[in-house]
């Protein structure tokens, strides 16, 4: 019988599963019980941070990860990746903020908005904008028994009096079209701009929305994942609160803004060239698929946003923004 050596336990340990039990390692291996050989390694391999006990006879293999080396090693850098954003029909103008904001590969931009109130419109102006990438459009806005839906179509023709082009000179799709109303880090198309519009998570689960976000960033690879949620009117956070901005490199926040208009804040954005975090603009959505007078806005100086101001011991509507609570910056 060959001589048992911490070597060779070592061995038959960096072959077992990340977290295993001692008791059955043992008898597995066919190891005597009294093998002072035995626990000498265990102890040793703990002592030396190699494993680490996770209960009563419980061991988990540690795996130390190798540094990565930053300047020692001559590599290409990489520009920030060149998204396209909406853009206002008239002007052909993208909002203010999209010049200051770094868009890397990888990213991940969120779309939060009230029910109606434009979130597929942004979701269909970035596969618009951005169809020379070969965009992927996912989710469940847009297909039934795995058709396009009729207003779906009315929607891409209407692109068309903006010069939008849906098909190449082979009359293929320019984008792939998925319907999936889960899974959806499984049918992300890896390395490409996946658009998803949008994830519905049920009451009581919306913390999961975290994970769901993490694991579509990792399939991305180098594309850019821009994914679409619900959002509670004034909220300043999507369904799933703090969990939805962890994994956002970028937050776009769409209220109502009045009884025609919706209005996109910056919720967060992880790097610029100049502070936008925080920042509004209003627009009004035409077509379905049109955005227009975008300007920048910000809260009403006089009535600090209220909409209504203090006259002594009455409460009248604010004249500078009509009520609204907003003006044009």
């Amino acid at each position: 019988m060959e001589k048992l050596t911490s070597e060779k336990i070592k061995e038959w340990i960096a072959v077992e599963e990340d977290d295993f039990y001692i008791d059955k390692f043992r008898e597995k291996r066919g190891i005597d019980p009294d093998s002072s050989v035995f626990y000498t390694t265990i102890s040793r391999m703990v002592d030396s941070n190699e494993l680490r006990r996770k209960g009563r006879g419980l061991y988990h293999k540690i795996k130390r990860v190798v540094p990565v080396p930053v300047y020692s090693v001559q590599r290409e850098r990489k520009e920030p990746f060149k998204l396209f954003f909406p853009t206002d029909f008239d002007t052909s103008q993208e909002f203010g903020f999209a010049e200051h904001v770094v868009v890397r590969n990888g990213d991940c931009i969120l779309i939060a908005g009230e029910s109606n109130w434009g979130k597929t419109t942004l979701a269909m102006q970035f596969l618009a904008q951005n169809i020379e990438y070969n965009p992927v459009l996912l989710g469940n806005e847009f297909t039934k028994d795995n058709e396009p839906t009729p207003r779906f179509l009315n929607r891409l023709d209407t692109f068309k009096e903006s010069g939008i082009v849906w098909i190449d000179e082979n009359g293929n799709d320019r984008f792939s079209l998925i319907p999936v109303y889960q899974d959806f880090a499984e049918n992300i198309i890896r390395d490409r701009i996946n658009i998803i519009d949008w994830i519905n998570i049920e009451t009581g689960e919306h913390y999961l929305i975290g994970n769901i976000m993490q694991d579509i960033k990792r399939a991305v690879g180098q594309g850019i994942a821009i994914i679409v949620i619900q959002k509670q009117a004034g909220a300043e956070a999507g369904r799933g609160g703090q969990f939805t901005k962890d994994f956002a490199d970028l937050e776009l926040l769409v209220d109502k803004h009045s009884n025609t208009e919706s209005r996109l804040t910056i919720g967060k954005c992880k790097e610029y060239t100049q502070l936008i975090t925080g920042r509004s603009w209003a627009y009004g959505i035409t077509k379905g698929v049109f955005l227009r007078d975008v300007r920048e806005v910000i809260k009403c100086p006089k009535c600090y946003g209220k909409g209504w101001r203090k006259e002594g011991q009455l409460n009248r509507p604010c004249d500078t923004c009509q009520k609204s609570g907003w003006v044009t910056k």
